[in-house]
Formats: structure tokens, sequence, C-alpha cells
């Protein structure tokens, strides 16, 4: 008997997971994909900013890309005919003084920032700006210091991107 209650209960949960997993959208961390939704083309491949650094596009269009690929079932593609797609151009990229000791700099900041322009299907684009700074210390050339942050500065854009274009924040 208690064999027999066991497996009804096993049965219950298990079609209990199967109906919630048969909804009409795609979600997976905050994701929200609609299932009739299959590809997307990603163009991030501009840098406008006055200070062009060469490392910084490429990069941020191929993390961009990996994170999509990685936490969505969208196909990437190079159709102008794709579900969803991803434009966009770094438009600033410049550095500033934030600190300021015995009338010395002792701390600068970079400031990034993206341009996207977001098309689902046919409908008009959705344009947003992602900007994030980052701080080092004035005893650094900027290329030394770009080289210590790309990284960071490639995995905070991307992460901002991927939120604007899947999540509702």
């Amino acid at each position: 008997m208690a064999k027999k209650i066991y497996f009804l209960f096993l049965s219950a949960i298990l079609i209990a997971i199967l109906n919630f997993n048969s909804g009409c959208s795609y979600g997976f961390a905050d994701v929200s994909i609609p299932d009739t939704i299959k590809t997307i083309r990603i163009n991030l491949n501009e840098n406008r900013a006055p200070y062009v650094n060469p490392q910084l596009s490429p990069s941020l269009t191929e993390r961009l890309k990996q994170k999509i690929n990685n936490q969505t079932r969208l196909s990437q593609t190079n159709s102008e005919e794709a579900h969803y797609d991803v434009v966009g151009y770094i438009s600033d990229y410049s550095v500033s003084t934030t600190g300021v000791s015995n009338k010395t700099e002792v701390t600068n900041r970079l400031t990034v920032s993206v341009h996207i322009s977001f098309r689902r299907s046919a409908n008009a684009p959705e344009e947003f700006d992602v900007s994030r700074n980052f701080e080092f210390s004035a005893r650094q050339t900027l290329q030394t210091a770009q080289s210590q942050l790309l990284d960071e500065i490639v995995r905070s854009l991307a992460d901002d991107i991927f939120n604007r274009l899947f999540s509702n924040w």
C-alpha cells in the first residue's frame, strides 16, 4: 500500500512539473522570450566615441553573443529577417579626474557608454543607453588602466545590455 501511495505521489509531482513547463513563453533567470521568437541578429561593431579603444567593440560584441547563446534558446543569424535585431555603438569612452589630494590627482574615472537600438520583429526599434564608470589610479596611464579594466568593462556592459534586452527592469 505504501508503494502505491509513493507511486501516486511521484506521478502527481511529475504531472505538475510537466504542466508548469508547458507554458507559452521561455523563461531562464528572469528572461522571458515568447516561443514564436527563434532568431536574433547582433550588430555591435561601431565605435563612435571621441577616443577609440580598438579592443572594446569586438570584445563587447562577442561577449554579448556568448551571453545570449548561453542564457537563451535564440539562434544567432546574420539575416535581416531575424525576429530580434540588436544594433549598437560605443558612444562615449572618456576619462575624468574624480579624486584630488594635496592638489594632486589620485583617482581617475573612465566612463564607457553604449547606445543600443533593439527591434522586435516588425515593431519600431526601442533605443536605450547603457553607461558604466570605472575608477583607476591617476598614477596609471590610460593604456595601462584600460588593459587592466577591459574584462570588467566588457562583462559589466554586456550584462547591462542583456538585462535591458531581456528583463523588465
